[in-house]
């Protein structure tokens, strides 16, 4: 048996109420908890009995361990349990949890000396009443959402069943604390933190209300309940709240001075355009939004409590208002915006930034400790620098190397050449191709003198810069056979490797010079607020392999543009009566236009996306943001750009080249898969430039960013295959929609061979087929969801295109008609997202 204390059953006990209720009698009674065997568990002051209230049971078992443990007296029990959502429809829990669970409980109870029934009921059972005309206990009831109706019903159930059990049917209005933990006013103020447009419009009456109620004073009126509970009639429903009702308008107006200091400007909308907006955006976006349409009915609402029956009978009154408790919620955000975020269960990856912006930095802020780790990092960064002396060898040997190799492989005295050079000589109008050997022969002449002598000035960390002019000439190296033409296959394939090889022992494998001290000793990898780091080597696998198969498919290309090879393979398309579909397109004079071989162009810019795949570590959106904008440049506008030429080809020239086609996918898969990066990189730049920091030298060097953590989840390759395959996607997506977004778009560009439509209509469905093909690949990134609505636009083009353009029959018109139709209801849905973040950007992926 237990002690002297009087015994208290609190139903639903490690919930927020519950608990704080727990911790509010726990000085003065035995705290008995009844709740779900799943975690939380009410607070350590309460005995936790495990109860389901849908299962008779379940009630049974637990009133007979409450008996055993403590006897057939109870003081009072205290019911909170009860089933609520958002969703503002009808669910069977309603019945089976707060109906017929307050009935087996209340059944059962009957066996007991219970001297006191608490049940937890709402204000908003109560219709809602007139500005100036507070409500009492008697105003009449409102069943008209599924919460409030079961609240009514079990409020009835337990008046007819309660025999001879006193009971109070206690009728709160909205909760909150210091912290808020009210789920509507959180998010409230959260919309206005955010300064989200919606937070601007009401679609309601802007004078309307509803008062609150703090958990404090809540807490207050159940211990005066319980303790006068022999004074209080058998019966007694009882409405607490605050007695000032604040207006929603009044609420957006003092967030917005605690929050911005400014005057917010809330104006109302038509409740039909706010149902429409909260439907589309939850039915047809596949977003969970907030706002509820149920929300949007009962948004002119209003509420205020005539609270007299608690002064009289209770002697409670709230000591709280909501009015004087804002700004200490507004401080708690500003103080911690994450913690604020996660304390009322929002997604915190919003506001995470703000962590890391943090308070501008002082001038001769530095302490003397932190002076001294510089040092001793210093001391280590000249450490590896010659533990790292190998590379600068190799350079000065790959510098050698190439000075040499004119003369092995003969091109200053080479005079005979190929008749594939000779023809493309004359067809380019070059200059002739001994002139153009002697010039490729002293370029690597001297340029491998370049290297040894940067290579040897390496070898001091006083020359830092002679890797950066290593790096220069191996990107010389990368482009010298491309202006020259080399009639050579050799020295362009000489030239190729060493250049790579001479940028990567330069700067990429050993550390980059130049790079911020502060920026290399924080070891975090994960922007703020994301749930993985975007820069790990699994990340960007994706994009290395991709690029590598990229570059051989252009080196065959520019092979035969410079006259290597005689033919290039082409399995599908026809040219004209000499050359297939491939040396047609790279023999045209769209190619021509450029003044170097367009196919080495090509394969000079996969062989950059490979070694910036290659470089930086897992931290480098933060250590190298220059390296990851040339990154994203060279993956992204020039992706564009190559599958351009692509859309181009047979509105231009005529036919396919299915060599350029393989090379454009693979530049157009790679762009999801780098734009996750770009968006770090950039808020790391945003915030940092915020929190002081000069923007173009942390742009250059890199730097430190606080609030930043360590992606701990995955620690690289030694994983399962099918992890591995799973984490180098990770932020990429495969929405079904999409692919059959990119699908569509694959037949709109061969549908002129099925239909045999004709330009303009054949050349309208190409452009248009490869647009959304173009739309739907990069959609698949999560950060640019967003994109999949630009083909919304291209869906209703190609509804109106049959009867603007001519070259079309009537089938083909229907197809256009049909896919037009099926693009636009495929653009809508947002598709399945991952469970990953992304900071602040979560607010633009919907």
């Amino acid at each position: 048996m237990a002690g002297e204390k009087e015994i208290v059953v609190v139903t639903g006990s490690s919930g927020f109420i519950g608990s704080a209720v727990i911790e509010k009698l726990a000085r003065r009674f035995t705290l008995v908890g009844f709740d779900r065997e799943t975690s939380p568990h009410p607070p350590a002051a309460a005995e936790c009995i495990c109860i389901d209230l849908t299962s008779d049971d379940s009630v049974e078992a637990a009133l007979k361990r409450l008996r055993t443990g403590y006897g057939n007296r109870i003081a009072s029990v205290i019911h909170l349990a009860a089933y609520f959502d958002l969703t503002g429809e009808a669910n069977p829990k309603y019945e089976q949890v707060t109906v017929r669970g307050t009935e087996r409980l209340l059944r059962g109870l009957q066996k007991f000396e219970v001297e006191q029934f608490v049940f937890a009921s709402t204000m908003l059972v109560h219709a809602p009443g007139r500005k100036g005309e507070p409500i009492d206990e008697d105003w009449p009831l409102d069943p008209k959402l599924p919460y409030r109706e079961s609240k009514i019903r079990t409020e009835a159930l337990i008046r007819e069943q309660r025999k001879s059990i006193p009971t109070v049917m206690i009728r709160p209005s909205g909760v909150y604390d210091d912290m808020c933990h009210s789920a509507f006013l959180s998010r409230q103020i959260a919309r206005i933190y955010e300064r989200q447009l919606v937070s601007h419009v009401y679609p309601g009456d802007l004078d309307a209300g509803q008062p609150f109620l703090h958990l404090d004073d809540l807490t207050d009126a159940l211990l005066a309940i319980v303790q006068r509970r022999k004074d209080l009639p058998p019966k007694l429903p009882l409405l607490l709240g605050e007695t000032e009702t604040l207006s929603f308008d009044e609420i957006q107006r003092e967030v917005a001075r605690l929050i911005h200091d400014e005057d917010w400007e809330t104006r109302a909308i038509p409740k039909a355009l706010a149902r429409t907006g909260a439907w589309v955006e939850g039915e047809i976006l596949d977003e969970d939004p907030f706002i509820k349409p149920w929300m949007v009915d009962i948004s002119d609402d209003h509420y205020e409590l005539d609270i007299s029956r608690a002064r009289s009978l209770v002697g409670w009154e709230p000591k709280h208002s909501l009015r004087d408790t804002l700004p200490e919620m507004i401080e708690a955000l500003k103080a911690d915006p994450v913690g604020w975020y996660k304390a009322n269960k929002l997604n915190s990856a919003r506001v995470a930034a703000v962590a890391a912006e943090g308070k501008p930095e002082k001038k001769g802020e530095r302490s003397e400790k932190h002076h001294a780790i510089m040092r001793e990092h210093m001391e280590s960064m000249r450490q590896m620098h010659f533990d790292m002396q190998w590379v600068h060898f190799l350079n000065i040997l790959l510098g050698f190397w190439l000075a040499t190799s004119p003369f092995v492989f003969g091109t200053f005295g080479e005079d005979t050449f190929s008749a594939a050079v000779m023809g493309m000589t004359e067809d380019r109008g070059l200059w002739e191709p001994s002139l153009r050997n002697n010039l490729t022969a002293w370029s690597d002449l001297i340029s491998g003198l370049l290297i040894m002598g940067f290579g040897a000035l390496s070898l001091s960390p006083l020359f830092s810069w002679a890797q950066w002019a290593n790096t220069a000439v191996g990107v010389w190296l990368l482009f010298a056979p491309l202006i020259f033409w080399t009639p050579s296959a050799a020295v362009y394939a000489n030239d190729t490797f060493v250049g790579a090889l001479v940028i990567a022992f330069a700067i990429l494998v050993p550390m980059m010079p130049g790079m911020s001290m502060e920026g290399m000793m924080d070891s975090s990898d994960m922007p703020p607020g994301w749930t993985y780091s975007p820069s790990t080597y699994l990340q960007r696998l994706p994009i290395i392999a991709l690029g590598a198969i990229g570059f051989v498919i252009s080196r065959v290309l520019a092979a035969y543009q410079l006259g290597h090879i005689d033919g290039v393979w082409e399995p599908f398309f026809a040219g004209d009566a000499i050359r297939n579909g491939t040396e047609f397109i790279i023999t045209s004079d769209v190619s021509k236009a450029w003044p170097v071989a367009d196919g080495g162009l090509g394969a000079t810019t996969y062989m950059f996306e490979v070694l910036m795949g290659l470089m930086g570590g897992r931290a480098r959106w933060r250590t190298m943001p220059w390296m990851v904008l040339l990154f994203g440049f060279v993956v992204v506008p020039l992706g564009v750009v190559s599958i351009y030429f692509i859309i181009i080809q047979p509105i231009v020239i005529g036919t396919y080249c299915t060599l350029c086609l393989l090379a454009a996918l693979a530049m157009l898969i790679m762009i999801p898969y780098s734009l996750d990066e770009l968006v770090a990189m950039g808020q790391f730049l945003v915030q940092n430039t915020r929190r002081g920091r000069p923007f173009w030298r942390s742009f250059f060097m890199g730097d430190a960013l606080p609030g930043s953590g360590k992606d701990e989840k995955r620690p690289g390759f030694d994983v399962p295959s099918r992890q591995l395959a799973c984490d180098a996607a990770r932020g990429v997506t495969i929405p079904w929609t999409l692919v059959v977004s990119a699908v569509l778009g694959v037949w709109l560009m061969f549908s002129r061979l099925v239909f045999g439509t004709e330009p303009p209509m054949a050349d309208s469905d190409h452009l248009v087929g490869a647009l959304i093909l173009t739309v739907a690949v990069i959609a698949m990134a999560e950060v640019a969801r967003p994109l999949r609505f630009i083909n919304i636009a291209f869906g209703f083009w190609l509804i109106g295109a049959p009867w603007f353009l001519l070259g079309i029959s009537g089938i083909a018109t229907a197809n256009s008609v049909v896919v037009g139709l099926f693009v636009i209801g495929l653009s809508l849905p947002r598709g399945a997202r991952s469970a990953e973040h992304y900071g602040g950007w979560d607010r633009y992926i919907f």
